[in-house]
């Protein structure tokens, strides 16, 4: 803030988004975001960065109202960088994508039937994905059984601008939200299920969208593995493969 009057008043005060995640008791809780390593462009640049980036919402609100980067390269080593949203519309935040899963009438009655048979369901980290002038919220939902302490995945959801889609694996749930796909929550009985009937007059354009779908859901997976390897770096690169991927998809919507 530069305005004394605005600071004073605590106006415009930012506060770190929240999610919904696990506490030590196992209960489900909200709790502050991580910040998230990519390579990306920064907005007004020409070239690629490796960037540390967290969102931000107004503070006792949740729509998102901004985020803010730490560069890593060159003479801007060190530096941040800060993105504000416009205040003429409202950008969801991570809590209010997690409350429209929750109002889900599918979602949230098989959620609520997973808990209720001796297991327990979790919640993964909540992944941002800038792409193009929008953001692609994506999340996976594991169910763990009491004596098993390894989750296993149940769910991919994603959210873009006012569409939610799912589905048991991320490339099932992007089939629905880009190529029309009716939403599952479990696996389709044939590979043809990723794209809609209309599409059944132009193979040519199936098969594209298929491929794109495909090359997004790799992208992601090589993300997570590197991730968890700690191969920053790599993973970076990864999750800029997957936001070229996921514009190529919006591309092929219009």
């Amino acid at each position: 803030m530069t305005d004394p009057e605005a600071f004073y008043n605590r106006e415009d005060l930012w506060t770190v988004a929240t999610e919904v995640g696990m506490s030590d008791g196992g209960q489900q809780t909200t709790q502050a975001m991580q910040p998230n390593f990519v390579l990306m462009k920064l907005p007004g640049e020409t070239g690629e960065e490796f960037v540390e980036i967290l969102p931000f919402t107004p503070a006792n609100r949740n729509n998102l109202i901004g985020w803010i980067a730490g560069r890593s390269d060159g003479a801007q080593y060190g530096a941040s960088v800060v993105y504000n949203f416009p205040k003429t519309k409202l950008v969801d935040g991570p809590l209010q994508i997690e409350a429209r899963i929750d109002q889900n009438a599918q979602l949230s009655g098989q959620l609520t039937l997973w808990n209720q048979q001796g297991s327990h369901v979790r919640r993964g980290a909540l992944l941002v994905i800038p792409s193009g002038r929008a953001l692609l919220y994506a999340e996976p939902i594991y169910l763990q059984a009491e004596r098993s302490p390894m989750p296993e995945l149940r769910l991919v959801v994603l959210a873009l601008q006012d569409r939610l889609a799912y589905g048991p694996t991320f490339e099932s749930a992007m089939a629905s939200l880009f190529g029309g796909a009716v939403s599952s929550l479990s696996a389709p009985s044939t590979s043809a299920a990723a794209v809609p009937a209309e599409s059944a007059a132009s193979p040519q354009s199936a098969a594209d969208l298929n491929a794109l779908i495909a090359e997004a859901a790799k992208d992601l997976a090589d993300y997570q593995h590197l991730t968890a390897e700690g191969k920053l770096g790599e993973a970076g690169q990864k999750l800029e493969e997957l936001k070229r991927a996921l514009d190529k998809l919006n591309a092929f919507q219009r």
